[in-house]
């Protein structure tokens, strides 16, 4: 039997704060639509499982400098359409300096047979980038894109 989209949806989401890059690319239908709406600078939508594989690569040498993060304060809501779940959570970090952040999120995914076939990601880009000891990327992005 296949993943119910919650069970997909909880390996994604701890799968990317776990750092298991590899797998991550199977969680997805050979053929996706995946998105990211809040993006800064602005995503090119991903539309197949070889190029989510490219998304989720991860250099070696890049490995240790992530920062380690974990899952939280996660509420799945069903809709209509048994394919279709709203996600909520956030991704807690340790900051570069030690502090803890929080990063909101939420995902609106359609799984088929066990694998996502579309999704909706939106994420806090100024968090994220402040999580991440990275606010001089996010300024660099939004200059760019002002241009």
């Amino acid at each position: 039997m296949s993943l119910s989209p919650r069970e997909v949806f909880l390996r994604l989401v701890h799968g990317v704060a776990d750092g298991n890059w590899n797998e991550l690319p199977d969680l997805y239908g050979e053929v996706t639509d995946v998105r990211h709406p809040m993006a800064t600078p602005e995503s090119e939508p991903l539309t197949s499982r070889r190029v989510l594989r490219e998304h989720f690569t991860v250099p070696p040498e890049a490995r240790e400098s992530l920062p380690k993060r974990r899952v939280v304060d996660v509420v799945v809501h069903g809709t209509a359409d048994p394919e279709v779940i709203v996600a909520e959570f956030a991704y807690e970090f340790t900051s570069p300096d030690g502090s803890p952040a929080k990063v909101p999120c939420v995902f609106i995914l359609r799984v088929r047979d066990g694998q996502i076939i579309e999704s909706r990601d939106y994420i806090d880009p100024i968090r994220t980038y402040t999580a991440r000891g990275d606010r001089e990327l996010l300024i660099e992005a939004l200059r760019k894109g002002a241009s």
